[in-house]
């Protein structure tokens, strides 16, 4: 479990860097108009690939199940059904940007200079979408094979070819916020290509298996991908609100909840190694028509999800308020933010069983089960304890992402236990 765990855990604590770097370089132009325009233009991007993660949790379950039934051809046709739905899904990103930087300039105010620079940097960004979206079909694919390590590779070859790419660009040829964006989209074309290689060498492919059209995959590869993208279109709505409705009570709270949300990518990079180990091995067992071993991984990740979870608990309740100060030493904001540590420190305990349940879920391409329990914890609790806690001010808002992430875990284990989901779908195996 630990080998496909931790090279995910690495993968997670890199990937943030494509962003960062182009923010630590243009940080160091003579104006900040530069920084502003990239800030918020891998924003924008960042949120569109985020929505489009679906992309990468769909192949992981179905290439783990034929990788588990040690079915080759099957393995083939989903990277490559998947693989031409990405690369669709990129050409109309693409054809969209100036939709895409229309619905950005009306969430956020921008002077005529920085829409400029924002639009620069955002169109030459999306050349690049169909080669990230491909690597997240190659990141699916690598994984579903428990090719944890090969995974990790490419995440840091894209951020060396990034980092290299702006110090020839911005550095080099005083390109500001262009040069970034290309180096970025460099790095991304280079990551799919690198990728594409990988995969085809280690499915023996050959052109032939490029040209099998089937329609009826297609369509059930989109009803996939589409419950799985409300099910991610639904919980960042959640995370939105907690900068969103944060607002009305002050700059202060604003900020506060911005640096404790930072405990909650914390806990990320943990949890979502565990969950990406159980997809695949889950994913492998009902390939293999093995309920027994999907039931004792189910038992391991769970194990070992919640240990991290109460390890995290300990540590944010010990040395939270330190984790604070080395985050902000803004003495407003970190009185507001210590204020509300308690939520951070039963956060954890709360939220790991999602994480692991999501990952049992992809290994089983329930698909539409990701996309109801996330509804149901989203419109049926998020959002009605939220409106029923206004009166607690920010502590009410923090106590709807705890019922949040706690509904989410019940009404996966319900369905995987109380409604034999888990049974179900290994007799249709």
């Amino acid at each position: 479990m630990f080998a496909i765990a931790l090279p995910m855990v690495i993968s997670n604590i890199a990937a943030p860097l494509l962003g960062l770097v182009d923010t630590a370089i243009i940080g160091h132009l003579p104006d900040s108009i530069y920084l502003s325009a990239v800030a918020l233009g891998a924003m924008a991007i960042s949120f569109v690939y985020l929505m489009a993660v679906f992309l990468r949790m769909s192949t992981t379950g179905l290439v783990a199940q034929a990788y588990g039934a040690e079915d080759l051809a099957r393995q083939k046709t989903v990277f490559v059904d998947a693989s031409y739905f990405a690369l669709g899904l990129g050409l109309c990103l693409f054809a969209l940007t100036p939709a895409i930087l229309f619905i950005v300039f009306q969430l956020v105010s921008a002077s005529a200079d920085l829409k400029q620079l924002t639009s620069s940097y955002v169109s030459i960004r999306l050349y690049g979408a169909p080669a990230a979206l491909l690597t997240l079909v190659i990141l699916g694919v690598l994984l579903g094979m428990q090719k944890a390590r090969i995974a990790m590779g490419l995440v840091i070859l894209t951020n060396a070819i990034n980092v290299v790419g702006d110090l020839i660009f911005v550095i080099g040829l005083n390109m500001d916020v262009r040069g970034a964006a290309l180096a970025s989209v460099i790095a991304e074309w280079c990551t799919a290509a690198v990728g594409l290689t990988v995969i085809i060498r280690h499915l023996r492919m050959s052109r032939r298996d490029w040209w099998q059209w089937n329609a009826a995959r297609y369509r059930k590869l989109a009803s996939m991908n589409t419950d799985i993208f409300i099910r991610s279109l639904v919980l960042h709505l959640c995370m939105a609100m907690m900068t969103a409705w944060a607002s009305y009570h002050g700059q202060v709270v604003v900020a506060a909840n911005a640096v404790l949300l930072q405990f909650l990518m914390l806990i990320s990079l943990g949890l979502d190694g565990i969950a990406y180990s159980v997809e695949a091995l889950v994913g492998q067992a009902k390939g293999q028509k093995q309920l027994a071993n999907a039931r004792k991984w189910i038992a391991a990740g769970l194990l070992w999800s919640s240990l991290f979870a109460l390890v995290y608990a300990l540590l944010f309740a010990f040395a939270g308020t330190f984790i604070i100060g080395l985050i902000t030493n803004i003495p407003s904001v970190l009185r507001e933010a210590s204020s509300y540590l308690g939520w951070i420190v039963v956060l954890p305990l709360l939220a790991h069983w999602s994480y692991l349940y999501d990952g049992v879920f992809i290994g089983l391409s329930a698909s539409r089960a990701m996309r109801n329990t996330m509804l149901f914890a989203g419109v049926g609790v998020f959002f009605p304890v939220w409106w029923l806690t206004q009166g607690w001010g920010n502590h009410g808002l923090w106590f709807s992402l705890c019922c949040f992430m706690a509904a989410r875990g019940v009404a996966q284990a319900y369905l995987l236990y109380w409604r034999h989901l888990l049974e179900r779908r290994f007799s249709h195996a």
